[in-house]
């Protein structure tokens, strides 16, 4: 399996489970979280009352925050 799919496939339970991931720290914003994978971080933005999680950034982490 290729890395991008692999990447782009830890997004698949978000559906049902759209807190997964943890809020992102440098934010403090619950509506902004993030699923780590490797060293990159999926940065997804929480819409409840539309039932609806947007990907907002793929980020490597070493390139510091994720500007969103």
């Amino acid at each position: 399996m290729s890395f991008g799919y692999e990447l782009i496939s830890e997004t698949d339970r978000l559906p049902d489970f759209p807190d997964l991931g943890r809020m992102v720290p440098e934010y403090q914003n619950q509506k902004i979280r993030e699923i780590i994978f490797r060293p990159y971080r999926i940065v997804y933005r929480v819409n409840h009352e539309r039932k609806l999680c947007e990907i907002a950034r793929v980020w490597h982490s070493a390139r510091g925050i994720p500007v969103i």
